[in-house]
């Protein structure tokens, strides 16, 4: 009799019906979104550059709606212009004869659906990565690898770092800022590890120099995207303004940020 009545409860709760929730959300006018980062790869000349607009889309959305039209530039401090000109409508601009400098400074112009944005940064430079090292038994459970990537930060100097990692069979990507307040004239490392990691796996490391506001900007952007911090009673999210500043109109500032580096990359094959 008990085999019976447990059957029919699991077979009520498999059959009882489900109600369908609409949400209705609010939506709000589309903003400027800006990924415009200038890097120099210490391996290149740094000519071909790319900035990419496009606009905030509904929480339910799938697609992103690029910016198209727009007219983009960069000016160097000598006043040189580089035009960045937009491919087949993608919201993609593309310019392929930019001149990086150390130490240089360089303003983003846009002007799109008659408003002006602009934003203005210095190409920092960047110390090489010396080497990589890797342990096979990390985290928690003492099974992870981890990757450390080594490099001497400059003594007496204040310095800002942006660390990527990219694990090119799986296409996924991490990033880690990091200021030397406490390592200044150290050799230091940065750090990566993740369950996924497997013998095989090519890693892509690349370090970027970036400048204090960068790193604060990054810094706060990655505080409040991590997802195992657990912590209940955290700041909730809230929108994270750029450098980028829309001189016609401030009240419908854009979204993202324009950031100029020195780049230096290092190639790891997980052992």
């Amino acid at each position: 009799m008990r085999k019976i009545v447990i059957i029919f409860i699991i077979s009520l709760l498999v059959t009882s019906c489900e109600d369908v929730i609409d949400v209705n959300l609010n939506t709000a006018d589309p903003r400027l979104v800006i990924d415009a980062s200038i890097l120099w790869n210490t391996e290149t000349t740094g000519s071909t550059q790319l900035i990419q607009l496009s606009l905030t889309a509904p929480y339910f959305s799938d697609t992103i709606p690029p910016a198209t039209g727009a007219t983009v530039t960069v000016t160097d401090s000598s006043n040189e212009v580089f035009n960045f000109t937009e491919e087949d409508a993608t919201g993609k601009y593309i310019n392929i004869e930019f001149t990086p400098k150390e130490n240089e400074d360089y303003t983003l112009t846009i002007l799109y659906n008659n408003e002006t944005y602009t934003a203005t940064e210095t190409m920092t430079s960047v110390v090489p990565i010396e080497y990589v090292e890797q342990k096979n038994d990390g985290g928690f459970s003492g099974e992870e690898i981890e990757i450390k990537a080594y490099y001497q930060d400059p003594a007496e100097v204040q310095n800002y770092y942006l660390f990527d990692f990219f694990v090119v069979d799986r296409e996924t990507a991490s990033i880690e800022v990091y200021d030397d307040e406490f390592t200044d004239g150290n050799e230091i490392f940065a750090f990566y590890s993740n369950e996924d990691l497997k013998a095989g796996d090519t890693l892509v490391i690349r370090n970027s120099g970036i400048s204090q506001r960068t790193y604060e900007f990054f810094n706060i952007l990655l505080q409040q995207t991590d997802d195992d911090s657990g912590d209940p009673f955290q700041t909730q999210p809230a929108t994270v303004r750029g450098n980028c500043i829309n001189q016609t109109n401030p009240d419908n500032y854009p979204l993202g940020y324009f950031r100029v580096s020195r780049v230096d990359t290092f190639n790891y094959v997980v052992q």
